[in-house]
């Protein structure tokens, strides 16, 4: 038995050769790869030298496609919202301050550029900011929108004669996410949608039965293509990105937006009318992924429910508070 590098005699079951220094027992006495086990070396396992045997790659490296066992399942971009708060469009840039408790959307517009935005939204604005109001969709869609909790009208923002800027925010307080859409669709509870990019398609879709009796309206957005989308919440926003068939229940009070590739059904908390109605939970919404969620920290309902008592009742008769000025 010969050493392979230099060619001196070794002794039976020598680990190294004494002439070269080369590490040659284990290969000398591994037994020679079947056919087999060659095909397998040139397919994708990697031949370890020091040990003469053979190692896989790490799982999910061998013998997949591209991106995986789910390579053919849609996946999900995710939600890409500008963390800095900052961002440029086509003719626009935008800047999202006051964030998370106040927050304010300042978008500078270039001349003869508009943005759409939620009847209301905006708080001030230069005054070269031409502002046409319009029923979205025509009278169908003005109409889907008022049943779903929405402004009949959609706000258009242009500057003439040169830049101008326009500041939005939503009724309460809470935050505004910049998200930037990438040919993507997302769903967005009615009362989420602030502003957006004029390329989009804002259209209202049916959002199940169920959603009336929460007290959620009828109808949820849905937003396509490619832009700025800017969405508020009550309260900070949470994200919750689910994997291929992960499961998770939000209440709907607390939805903000999701990715089209998240599948939901609406159902109720807790198993029988009963056990859902002493939890204090109703309708809640049960996705499935792959996608990402976008949930706010505060539900509006919850919150006016805890302001009630502290509000006289408009009866006419008894009760409400009794205020004695004098005279």
């Amino acid at each position: 038995m010969n050493c392979p590098n230099c060619g001196a005699s070794l002794l039976e079951g020598a680990q190294f050769c004494g002439s070269c220094g080369m590490r040659a027992g284990a290969q000398m006495n591994a037994p020679a790869p079947s056919a087999n086990e060659e095909a397998q070396t040139s397919s994708g396992f990697v031949q370890q030298p020091q040990s003469g045997g053979y190692q896989a790659p790490p799982s999910g490296d061998f013998n997949q496609a591209p991106g995986g066992a789910g390579a053919n399942q849609p996946t999900g971009q995710g939600i890409n919202i500008d963390t800095d708060g900052t961002g440029q469009g086509r003719g626009y840039s935008y800047e999202i301050l006051h964030q998370p408790s106040y927050s304010l959307a300042v978008v500078q517009l270039q001349a003869e550029q508009s943005i759409l935005a939620e009847a209301g939204a905006m708080v001030s604005m230069s005054a070269n900011v031409e502002l046409q109001s319009q029923m979205k969709g025509g009278l169908m869609g003005a109409l889907k929108r008022a049943v779903g909790g929405e402004s009949a009208f959609v706000s258009t923002f242009t500057a003439r004669g040169g830049a101008g800027e326009v500041t939005l925010a939503p009724g309460g307080p809470g935050d505004i996410a910049a998200v930037e859409m990438n040919n993507q669709q997302f769903f967005v509870q009615s009362s989420s949608y602030l502003a957006g990019d004029a390329n989009l398609v804002v259209d209202t879709k049916w959002g199940g039965a169920k959603s009336f009796f929460a007290g959620e309206g009828l109808f949820v957005l849905s937003v396509t293509g490619a832009g700025l989308l800017l969405v508020s919440s009550f309260g900070a926003i949470h994200r919750k990105r689910l994997s291929a068939g992960e499961r998770y229940v939000v209440d709907t009070g607390h939805l903000v937006a999701w990715e089209g590739t998240t599948q939901y059904t609406l159902r109720k908390a807790a198993a029988g009318f009963f056990r859902s109605m002493v939890s204090g939970e109703g309708i809640v919404a049960e996705f499935s992924g792959p996608g990402e969620i976008l949930i706010q920290t505060r539900n509006l309902a919850a919150f006016a429910g805890l302001l009630k008592p502290f509000f006289p009742t408009q009866s006419g008769g008894g009760g409400g508070f009794n205020i004695n000025l004098g005279g």
